[in-house]
């Protein structure tokens, strides 16, 4: 429904979904807002309106993000027609620089705008009031010859400082954005010293009498944990065993930030990577799956529980290396085990960055679709038993009915085409811990990797024996989490498209689909696009040539070229930082740690704390 029209002839429509017409948004690629080719935002978004009006009045657009007040964070925008940067700058509620029409007005993420903050598009200033444009607040229509949706009290000081008041009353406006090249007045870039980055290695002291037991084995998911690791542990060495590490409260604000951003940037990339066939096509996923690819991206967008992103964290810098959007491990060792750590050996320095986990899981699986029994399907791998009791815990907290299925042994046909499980009940909802690949392997061994089979296969289909992996996950009848899109961001052929994409945002790596002259300049890393544990990699350094590999079962896969930027080393181990995600949003932080370059399967998790800014300064002496 159109609001209104704001200057420059831009519509506002309302985001009052419950009433848009299905033959006008069908599905959710339909949400998805193009100019020019150019991606807006989601329909009918503040962010979309916002990046809409600033291209059709300015040619102009800003960087994705996340969310709205993340705006107020950027210092660049891009000129569409010549790809030229231009300098944008941020002025704090009370500034003494006004705010301008055509600038944008940002709101922080509280009160009547939680978590995603807001933004706006000024159309009129003056002494008592500011005036603008905007979408999602609200579904009233304009009044007939008004180009504007609200506005709000202002007051100058005597000082020239210019204040907006908020209408409501639990919101906060950070103060707006303006495209300009004179940055008098403006917020500084907040620096954070590169030390802060750094992450420290400890150890607790050493009790006279420590029981060797402080798991409780009376609950199954820490009894299955305890079984695989061989006690109570978290470091495999015993000389490890009351080590942990530290990172900073500006550090770990930074990995927050990153996450939520990052997750909204593979989003975009994989909108992308659908929308051209060519670039899908390097993915290397059967194309008898693209349809039920696009099918699951259009319909189950935001219908992601949980992923993970593994970082390199140190004082050059905060980088990615990866998502694991399908199939994430190291979930119970962050959300549970490194807090029972703690209390055993009285770690109390600091805070547990793993602690919130669970409940952000649980708010996850409350917010999602499930509204029957759900199948928790794993492989028998022993590790793979407590990560499914772990994630059990959340789903039954969430009110979801669930059991756990070891294997497809027992699994049968029902009399309608059903899949059945091995009590006779249907297969309706399933949660897996198998990988997306591990049902496509079955598929290209069952076609011989003929492409003319696998161009013909018709997935899901009954057959004359009993179901297999593939038979359930790619069922028509069967909604799996995670959703077959998340096959795109978890290839590694996404980080050359993000690259490509964002050359400018500062958590990428440098990654390309073929070995260019500047990567072998600086050193890379050869990675398979299908890859797990770490498997046929090869590190390669600029001076010393080939450093370090790994075998595995994916030296058939097609490689990406990334640049090759080293973990930080503490106590000597190589540490990565990695963030998980909860329905795409920042939800707990853990560490992994190895001797080796090349993290595994078998590298370890080490307790991880967060601990005040000041508290590093002390101990390191920073100014």
């Amino acid at each position: 429904m159109l609001l209104g029209i704001a200057p420059g002839e831009v519509p506002v429509y309302s985001s009052d979904y419950e009433t848009a017409d299905p033959r006008d948004l069908p599905d959710r690629s339909a949400f998805r807002s193009y100019l020019d080719g150019v991606y807006m935002g989601y329909k009918w978004q503040c962010v979309e309106f916002a990046r809409r009006w600033m291209y059709l009045n300015t040619g102009c657009v800003f960087d994705d993000v996340a969310m709205a007040h993340e705006i107020f964070r950027l210092r660049s925008v891009r000129e569409v027609r010549t790809n030229r940067k231009l300098p944008l700058y941020a002025f704090p509620n009370g500034s003494r620089r006004p705010p301008e029409p055509g600038c944008l007005l940002i709101w922080s993420p509280d009160g009547e705008f939680e978590h995603t903050g807001h933004v706006a598009v000024v159309t009129e200033v003056g002494l008592e009031f500011v005036r603008f444009a905007e979408q999602n607040v609200g579904h009233r229509v304009w009044p007939e010859g008004r180009s504007f949706a609200r506005e709000l009290h202002a007051k100058v000081t005597d000082d020239g400082e210019f204040w907006v008041e908020c209408s409501f009353k639990d919101a906060t406006i950070l103060g707006w954005v303006i495209q300009t090249d004179v940055s008098t007045h403006a917020e500084p870039m907040a620096l954070v010293d590169p030390e802060l980055f750094a992450i420290e290695a400890r150890e607790v002291e050493k009790k006279r009498r420590s029981r060797r037991s402080w798991l409780n084995v009376a609950n199954a998911d820490e009894a299955a944990y305890v079984e695989v690791v061989g006690g109570h542990r978290l470091a495999t060495r015993d000389e490890d065993q009351r080590r942990y590490f530290v990172i900073s409260e500006s550090a770990h604000d930074e990995l927050v930030r990153a996450t939520g951003e990052l997750h909204g940037l593979f989003m975009h990339a994989t909108e992308h990577v659908l929308r051209d066939e060519a670039l899908l096509a390097r993915f290397n996923l059967p194309r008898a799956l693209w349809p039920k690819i696009h099918e699951s991206w259009n319909n189950r967008l935001n219908q992601m529980i949980t992923g993970r992103f593994d970082f390199a964290l140190s004082p050059r810098g905060l980088k990615v290396y990866e998502y694991n959007a399908d199939s994430a491990a190291c979930h119970m060792e962050c959300g549970k085990i490194q807090g029972r750590w703690a209390e055993h050996h009285g770690c109390d320095v600091g805070r547990d960055p793993g602690e919130s986990l669970h409940d952000e899981l649980v708010a996850a699986w409350r917010a999602s679709d499930v509204d029957s029994p759900l199948h928790i399907m794993q492989d028998r791998d022993p590790e793979e038993t407590y990560h499914a009791l772990f994630m059990k815990e959340a789903l039954e907290e969430a009110g979801i009915e669930c059991k756990i299925l070891k294997g497809v042994d027992g699994l049968s046909w029902g009399p309608e085409g059903d899949v059945l499980d091995p009590d006779g009940e249907p297969i309706r909802w399933v949660w897996k811990t198998w990988a997306w690949e591990t049902a496509l392997d079955q598929i290209r061994a069952e076609c011989g990797d003929d492409p003319e089979k696998l161009r013909t296969y018709e997935p899901g289909q009954r057959h004359a024996g009993a179901p297999r992996l593939v038979d359930v996950l790619l069922r028509k009848s069967v909604m799996v989490y995670e959703p077959l899109w998340t096959l795109i961001p978890s290839n590694k052929a996404i980080l050359p498209v993000l690259f490509q994409l964002f050359p400018e945002c500062p958590y990428l790596l440098r990654t390309s689909f073929e070995l260019t002259g500047s990567l072998r300049e600086q050193g890379w890393v050869a990675k398979p696009i299908v890859g797990r544990c770490g498997s046929n990699i090869e590190i390669h350094d600029r001076e010393a040539g080939l450093i370090e590999q790994t075998s595995g079962a994916f030296e058939r896969q097609a490689q990406i070229f990334q640049e090759l930027h080293r973990l930080p080393i503490a106590a000597g181990y190589n540490v990565q930082i990695s963030t998980f995600t909860a329905a795409g949003t920042w939800a707990a932080t853990c560490l992994r740690a190895d001797r080796s370059l090349i993290l595994s399967q078998t590298s370890d998790n080490m307790p991880l704390r967060v601990v005040p800014d000041h508290e590093l300064r002390e101990r390191r002496r920073i100014p």
